[in-house]
């Protein structure tokens, strides 16, 4: 594994405003899982693309296999061998999985498209990737996971020796991401070298030799794995010691202000009850598939509820959509930011304001000084990695996106907090920020109800912790007696907790 087959040397690439990659390096060797870990806005997607060919940089040098290249444009990089696996898969919904392997390679001859051939070779690679459905599947119905699997696919097809997967675990189950790991390994026996792009320790831990670690926009060392301890590479990616990741603050509780009673929704969950009062952090946890968002969802007005109470400090209330919630003084931070938690075409700065944009109107006019004073604090308060707060949202990276919903949280007077997923895909820098953010506003007397699938993160922050699966409550536990062993144990429950099994 001594065989260096991609270098880059003081790779510097300047966009308007603002120096994305300032004199970065990065070397990549034959049947190597590298890791490449920083925090949101530290570049690493700016340097992935600078590989592919998608940005050309306006200083330094890159070598494959020790001659030098320079790429035009991403045909360039897969010609040579590259191929590129992102966070948000870019398929063709509509089409075959066979279609989405060879678009843009498709296997003809005499100007005929050969699709017996196609399908027989995506198989192929299906096969070797004991993928569990075929080439005739149609992209749009497969799980992102399955989605991903078609990309390796594609990646295989053109022959790629070198493969960069960028945070390819962060829509993933643990079993999903299992199974990625033994597909990352088996590629990476068979010499293929692999760039994985990560937030996740886990991810590094399992499957990586060496970690490169980028921070504002620059190079700070490569280690490895095995000699870094956590504490170093936190430092290494924030630039700081983070003492506590997980400052849950002691609070005396409120009064209950939200109480749920029985609620069910035919064909996603059933008898779902629970309570929050002020002060507290309530964890809401399970596997994919307890339906924990679609029961916030209904109780946000978002869906309708086909029975059950829901009372709203003491008082029993129908909530017909998100304007009365919000009105009531709930809020929601969705998990899906890109599509239900921003409008990705607007600014930051009105993004954060959006739901409050009438406490900026001076009689017929918008106070757009007061506005954008007020989107600037709030930006700043959740480290929001962006030149203005008039960038476009779309400009942004996941987990500064994140940042971004966070803020718009923050700016609106709640009594309950809804956070659906708070730090997925967000750099340990950040979900500090955003723990300690949750921690002051539980002091100050709000209710959240924090849905997770961290355990860490869960154990650390919650109050109690309500484990649903299959649409069914199975448990509630203290944050005294909460383990990760009990948790999981109701988490797979097949049974109600009505029923005596847990």
């Amino acid at each position: 594994m001594s065989n260096t087959v991609l270098e880059l040397r003081g790779i510097t690439k300047i966009f308007p405003g603002v120096k994305a990659l300032n004199n970065v390096q990065f070397d990549l060797r034959e049947g190597e899982i590298h890791a490449l870990m920083g925090e949101n806005g530290a570049g690493k997607s700016t340097f992935i693309k600078v590989i592919m060919g998608v940005h050309q940089a306006e200083e330094g040098e890159m070598y494959l296999n020790g001659e030098k290249v320079n790429f035009k444009n991403t045909r360039d990089a897969q010609k040579a061998g590259i191929a590129a696996i992102y966070q948000h898969v870019t398929a063709y919904p509509h089409l075959s999985v066979a279609e989405n392997i060879f678009i843009g390679h498709l296997k003809k001859r005499f100007g005929i498209v050969q699709w017996k051939e196609m399908h027989e070779e995506a198989d192929r690679l299906l096969g070797e990737l004991n993928a569990d459905f075929d080439s005739h599947a149609l992209m749009g119905n497969l799980s992102v996971a399955q989605q991903q699997m078609v990309e390796i696919a594609k990646a295989l097809s053109l022959n790629a020796r070198i493969i960069i997967m960028d945070e390819p675990t962060a829509a993933l189950t643990k079993r999903e991401s299992e199974e990625l790991y033994r597909i990352a390994r088996k590629l990476r026996d068979e010499g293929v070298a692999i760039i994985f792009i990560s937030h996740r320790f886990e991810d590094m831990y399992a499957l990586a030799s060496r970690v490169t670690v980028f921070r504002d926009a620059q190079y700070i060392g490569t280690y490895q794995v095995d000699e870094i301890t956590n504490a170093d590479l936190i430092k290494a990616m924030v630039g700081r010691e983070i003492n506590d990741l997980f400052p849950k603050p002691q609070v005396e509780l409120g009064e209950e202000i939200l109480r749920v009673e029985n609620l069910c929704r035919t064909g996603y969950f059933k008898d779902v009850s629970f309570s929050v009062r002020k002060g507290e952090i309530l964890g809401l946890t399970g596997l994919v598939g307890a339906r924990r968002t679609e029961v916030v969802q209904t109780i946000y007005g978002v869906e309708k509820l086909k029975s059950g109470k829901i009372f709203w400090e003491g008082k029993e209330v129908k909530v017909h959509n998100p304007a009365e919630a919000m009105k009531m003084g709930i809020g929601l931070l969705p998990e899906n930011r890109q599509i239900e938690g921003l409008i990705l075409d607007w600014g930051i700065g009105r993004n954060i304001t959006l739901t409050e944009l009438k406490s900026f109107v001076n009689k017929l006019f918008l106070d757009e000084k007061k506005e954008n004073e007020v989107s600037k604090d709030l930006a700043e308060r959740v480290d929001t990695k962006a030149v203005t707060v008039f960038d476009k949202a779309s400009s942004l990276s996941g987990g500064n996106q994140q940042k971004v919903v966070v803020a718009k949280a923050l700016g609106s007077d709640f009594k309950l907090l809804i956070l659906d997923e708070p730090t997925k895909g967000v750099d340990v820098g950040a979900k500090a920020a955003i723990y300690e953010i949750m921690g002051e506003l539980a002091q100050a007397g709000y209710a959240i109800i924090m849905i997770s699938s961290e355990m860490p993160e869960i154990l650390g922050m919650s109050d109690r912790i309500i484990v649903m699966c299959e649409g069914r409550v199975t448990g509630e536990l203290s944050r005294e007696e909460a383990t990760q062993e009990k948790i999981l144990a109701l988490a797979m429950a097949k049974q109600t907790a009505a029923e005596g099994s847990v």
